[in-house]
């Protein structure tokens, strides 16, 4: 198994909802907005002997060249966007699922980035992203899944992806998201979306306050660390600047 992250890079966000790129090279942390976050937008890749699977799928920003910057990512990488097999999203906020479809540049059409994947995705929190009822969402940026015959709706709590992928739904950061565990040759990967966002959170009782229920997504990080303490999985960080896969027992 081969884990990579994408990096899309960092951004501060604050109650507007709204990503604004941040350069830690250059820019003073103390002068960003009041009340905002520093996090990075990091979907991973994890290539296994049959597949190549994304979890989450970023922004959905296009870079300088006008590519899809999670398609360039790929590439720099040695990976044809077109050879992923399948899509896994933890939740669908809009820095998670930006990238899930793009408007092309020339047609003004919206399409699907990877149309030769399966995208899996909790049916419940596809309906709550077209319900309207949330700014964490966009509806125009998942509703291509309606069409999409490459979707696989996940309707329960727990399961197994081609006996490859076991899911289970937690709650906690919003009231569908999902995490996702990968086991191949004795390594486990384990990608905790938004309830296991960064290294330091696993670290101590953080209660966020940008969760819907902190504290339940706080009970399930001790758990999963307690877990992993002994069980050695990987864990890949989509928020961590400085960490993006973390073994535990090892320094930080």
């Amino acid at each position: 198994m081969r884990i990579y992250p994408l990096s899309e890079g960092s951004f501060t966000i604050d109650q507007t909802k709204v990503f604004v790129p941040f350069d830690t090279a250059t820019h003073n942390l103390q002068h960003r907005p009041k009340g905002s976050i520093l996090v990075e937008i990091q979907p991973f890749v994890v290539v296994t002997d049959n597949d190549i699977i994304l979890f989450d799928t970023g922004l959905g920003y296009f870079n300088k060249e006008g590519i899809l910057q999670l398609h360039d990512n790929l590439m720099k990488i040695g990976i044809d966007p077109s050879s992923v097999t399948k899509v896994f999203m933890s939740h669908l906020h809009k820095d998670h699922a930006g990238g899930m479809s793009y408007i092309h540049p020339v047609y003004q059409e919206r399409f699907i980035s990877f149309p030769y994947a399966k995208y899996y995705v909790q049916k419940r929190e596809f309906d709550l992203a077209m319900s309207g009822n949330s700014p964490s969402y966009l509806a125009e940026q998942v509703s291509i899944l309606e069409d999409f015959s490459g979707v696989v709706w996940l309707t329960e709590d727990e399961g197994v992806i081609d006996n490859l992928i076991h899911y289970k739904l937690t709650a906690g950061h919003c009231l569908y998201h999902q995490v996702a565990w990968v086991k191949e040759e004795g390594t486990t990967f384990f990608f905790g979306g938004d309830v296991a966002p960064q290294l330091q959170q696993m670290k101590s009782k953080f209660v966020a306050k940008y969760d819907m229920d902190g504290k339940t997504s706080m009970e399930w990080r001790q758990l999963w660390w307690e877990q992993a303490a002994t069980a050695q999985w990987t864990f890949a960080f989509y928020h961590d600047i400085q960490y993006p896969t973390f073994l535990p027992n090892t320094i930080a």
